[in-house]
């Protein structure tokens, strides 16, 4: 099974064209893609429904999570949005999904802006897959603190869209399935700007200093370390300065770890983000 987490900065390319095929293209050689920064009716995007030329494009199925939200409407399409959120592109039935707004701290300078953790359930062929893929927030890290707190709450959420038993079977709100999986093991997935060794990274992984390798139950595990690398996904002049950091991860649940197999990224110009892999049995 092949993961990819991407922040595909609404299709622009680092030569500054915007052209999302050049996304399409990568995403057709994975099996679950967990893509960042997707538009929908943005101007700076010609007014593309991203999650939808996707979707077409890559023949996956799809779930989108709209974190920004505004109003785009027209005369013609009365119930049009301009959003921006991330989306999950799939070779197999997405279950159910859920989308969780994220602590947002009120800023005077720069910009801040809503973001949210698109929580699904995918059908593999080896059972169900429950992943977040998020975007955490780009300018504080106790802003981060917080979201990833909040994100630890939901995360041991045990129900999907609905638990127990319909007892109003006329209104069919379980359209007479049986209640959805809802695994405890799982995989976060995105951008979540901070670098490994952090303080919000380690509030994700804990600390063990005196037994590397140590696995708690329920601990989430950076799928690259454990595989023994390091990797950058992002390049960036800072001060006059080029620098190379990974802000992107993937942690997978402490029991998912021995199904990890490798973990590998590349130069793209797709976006300003180097797309990142991990395959796991």
């Amino acid at each position: 099974m092949r993961l990819l987490s991407y922040n595909i900065q609404y299709g622009y390319g680092q030569d500054n064209g915007y052209d999302l095929s050049r996304i399409a293209h990568i995403v057709t050689q994975s099996d679950i893609a967990a893509l960042q920064e997707v538009d929908r009716h943005w101007s700076r995007t010609g007014f593309d429904d991203q999650p939808a030329l996707l979707a077409r494009a890559t023949g996956r199925f799809a779930v989108y999570g709209a974190g920004f939200d505004m109003d785009a409407a027209t005369p013609e399409e009365p119930l049009r949005r301009r959003q921006f959120g991330p989306l999950i592109l799939s070779r197999w039935p997405i279950l159910w999904s859920r989308t969780h707004l994220l602590p947002l701290h009120r800023m005077i300078q720069p910009i801040n802006t809503q973001t949210c953790a698109l929580e699904a359930v995918i059908a593999t062929p080896k059972g169900p897959l429950r992943l977040f893929n998020l975007h955490l927030a780009h300018v504080g890290r106790a802003e981060r603190l917080a979201q990833i707190e909040h994100l630890k709450t939901l995360a041991a959420q045990t129900s999907g869209p609905w638990s127990g038993q319909d007892d109003e079977p006329s209104r069919n709100w379980t359209a007479s399935q049986p209640e959805p999986p809802c695994p405890m093991t799982q995989l976060w997935m995105g951008d979540f700007n901070m670098e490994p060794g952090a303080p919000e990274y380690l509030a994700i992984t804990g600390e063990t200093p005196y037994h590397p390798g140590a696995l708690y139950a329920g601990q989430m595990v950076d799928a690259v370390a454990h595989l023994g690398q390091s990797l950058h996904t992002h390049e960036k002049v800072i001060a006059g300065e080029l620098r190379l950091r990974q802000l992107d991860h993937i942690f997978a649940s402490a029991e998912l770890v021995p199904r990890l197999r490798r973990a590998w990224t590349r130069p793209e110009i797709a976006s300003d983000h180097f797309p990142l892999w991990v395959e796991m049995d």
